[in-house]
Order: C-alpha cells, then structure tokens, then sequence
C-alpha cells in the first residue's frame, strides 16, 4: 500500500508535533511548484512534468515508488547524466563534483540547475520524513 506524504505523513506528524506538518507541507510545495516556465532558451514551457519526474526519481532512489505514476516518464525527461547528478547529490552529496555538476544541461542556466537541486533536497526531506514515520 502506498505511504504517501499528503495521505498519512502529514497527519501523522501534526499529530506528533502540532503544526510541524503545515510548515514542512508548505516549504515542500513551494519547492515543487517553483518555476519561471522557461526550460533553457525556451518560455512559456509547462515545467510540471518535469518537475514530477525529478521528484519521483529523487523517491524511487530510496525505494518509495506510486502505482500511480508511469516512470517511462522519467526515462523520457531525465537523460543518463541527470539521472547520475541526482542520484549522487540524494544519495552520497560529499562525492558531488564540478564535473559532474556541468555533465548535465549544458545549455541551461546556472539558476535552473540550482531549483534541480532544491528539488532533489527537498524530495529527499520527504523522503526520509516518510520512512522515520
């Protein structure tokens, strides 16, 4: 059975330190919903799927996976050196290095890598907080 975040992590922690839940729900959706809807040089692009995808892999690494959620679609945003950026700053961030930092999205800006990485942090957060509860 699923364990999600919106279905029981969040109740269960307001139930174990009230409010903690609403304050760790906002800072978790800001993070997901933030977004200029540019990817590289081109606007006015619906992020959302991305942003999904990221957010999914960043939870299937530490073994949470949804029924509901097709993860071709990961294969199909996510290249090869996305994929190995994420996994190393999610699972072992002191081997992250330059070099592996300009592997990914060359032409993208510096500020879309940084929201990739709030992203990742934050699903990770979530991540954890779901298996310590």
């Amino acid at each position: 059975q699923d364990y999600t975040w919106e279905d029981h992590g969040y109740s269960l922690i307001n139930r174990l330190y009230p409010d903690a839940g609403q304050l760790l729900d906002e800072k978790f959706q800001v993070v997901y919903n933030l977004t200029y809807n540019t990817i590289a040089m081109h606007c006015g692009v619906d992020t959302s799927m991305l942003r999904r995808a990221i957010w999914n892999y960043v939870h299937c690494v530490f073994g949470i996976r949804y029924d509901d959620y097709d993860y071709g679609e990961v294969n199909q945003l996510l290249e090869r050196n996305l994929k190995i950026y994420i996994k190393t700053v999610a699972c072992y961030p002191e081997k992250t290095t330059k070099q592996i930092y300009t592997q990914f999205w060359r032409h993208f800006k510096h500020s879309e890598k940084v929201h990739i990485n709030l992203l990742l942090l934050e699903a990770r957060m979530q991540a954890a907080l779901l298996y310590a509860l």
